[in-house]
């Protein structure tokens, strides 16, 4: 999973001149109502005088937000699904050119002729590739970067959810859309929270991925917020308190006895093939969770920072509930 893992670093932005000719945006002087709009994303700060017309977004995350919105006709391309997008936006997602099954190259980038690209992980922007968000800049294309992976000293909550749908709404001019959404996502919070009451926490385990060592949650992410939400106690939340995910040893995993796992699926790698994997590792044998056949399951794109937030919590609530 060598792409999850260069995700999650700091992605290093040199600037880098375009080499592609691509349309450029209509020169007006303007503004669209509720306009002129100033946000500083990851230290970035942009000034829209209307909202983006041609945006392209990167990762999958990243794309269900602006569906969530309502902006599919704002959408000039999509690349890279971690995993199906949700039912509800299969048909406006179908109207939406994908540009590459992974991330576009440059190239194929600027000729979708995108006045703002979206990205949901840092690896959006790789400089090596080309499509640093210096690089757009110089080609007059503005950008954003998911806040979960803007270099930060704080851990990301539900807060930083919400500040996410709330400044791609302003950014889009469909800010009434965005606290709707909010509110409702509040409400779900709060419902899974009353429920939850008087619970015990549960000792989780984060399984993405791994072999010889255990590529699991840690606790600046969003995805140590849900587990937590949800009456979970994340066992590796201390240990790697400064990322979003990182790798444990087995011998931790068996010291720190978690009562249930929860598998990330996506990939080529099966949840049944995952399972598999736990329960056949002799090491493994004294975990209660794997003794007692304890698994939860959410899919990767649940465990970002996304507006599938809310409803994983409430999912892997139920789950633990249920192994409890």
């Amino acid at each position: 999973m060598l792409w999850r893992r260069a995700a999650l670093a700091a992605a290093l932005l040199f600037p880098l001149a375009a080499c592609t000719t691509r349309p450029q945006p209509e020169a007006t002087g303007a503004t669209a109502p509720g306009f002129p709009y100033t946000v500083t994303n990851c230290g970035v700060r942009t000034t829209f005088t209307a909202p983006p017309k041609r945006a392209v977004t990167m990762n999958q995350h990243a794309t269900e937000v602006m569906l969530e919105l309502g902006l599919a006709k704002s959408l000039a391309g999509t690349a890279y699904l971690d995993d199906k997008v949700l039912p509800k936006y299969e048909a406006a997602y179908r109207s939406v050119p994908v540009l590459a099954a992974e991330y576009p190259s440059y190239e194929k980038l600027l000729a979708a002729g995108p006045d703002y690209v979206y990205g949901g992980y840092a690896s959006a922007f790789a400089a090596g590739e080309g499509r640093s968000r210096e690089a757009l800049a110089k080609s007059g294309i503005k950008s954003r970067l998911n806040v979960e992976n803007c270099p930060r000293a704080d851990a990301t909550t539900m807060d930083d959810v919400y500040e996410e749908v709330t400044e791609v709404g302003r950014t889009f001019g469909v800010p009434e859309r965005a606290q709707t959404w909010i509110r409702s996502a509040q409400e779900a919070n709060e419902r899974t929270r009353t429920a939850l009451s008087g619970r015990e926490p549960v000792p989780v385990f984060v399984y993405d991925s791994g072999d010889k060592t255990a590529f699991t949650a840690g606790g600046k992410g969003i995805g140590n917020d849900i587990v937590t939400r949800a009456g979970g106690r994340n066992i590796f939340a201390d240990d790697l308190k400064t990322a979003s995910f990182g790798d444990a040893s087995w011998e931790d995993v068996v010291a720190r006895a978690p009562k249930t796992i929860l598998i990330l699926d996506y990939g080529g790698t099966s949840v049944e093939a995952k399972k598999k994997r736990l329960r056949d590792d002799p090491a493994l044998a004294s975990v209660p969770a794997v003794k007692n056949n304890s698994f939860a399951v959410l899919a990767l794109s649940d465990m970002v920072t996304g507006v599938r937030a809310p409803d994983a919590v409430a999912k892997l609530a139920a789950q633990l509930g249920a192994g409890a």
